[in-house]
């Protein structure tokens, strides 16, 4: 099963807003609110690497105060 961790930037006063919406989406398993460069860090997961691109290049980006993501996708040894 792919998984990624997604940083976020959010517009400025809508950090919370991105936070709740993302802790609605079936396949975030974790959302941390972050202090620094990044406002959010999630960890989500997806049947295959088809959903996971669905999710990362559509779902995410339509979330409103949504400014800026960078993806990090994990693997296995």
């Amino acid at each position: 099963m792919p998984e990624a961790f997604v940083l976020f930037k959010t517009q400025p006063a809508h950090e919370r807003d991105v936070y709740l919406s993302l802790m609605n989406h079936s396949a975030v398993a974790e959302v941390h609110a972050l202090y620094g460069e990044f406002d959010l860090l999630v960890r989500v997961s997806a049947d295959n690497s088809q959903n996971l691109t669905r999710m990362l290049m559509t779902d995410f980006r339509q979330i409103k105060g949504v400014k800026d993501t960078q993806t990090l996708i994990a693997v296995e040894y």
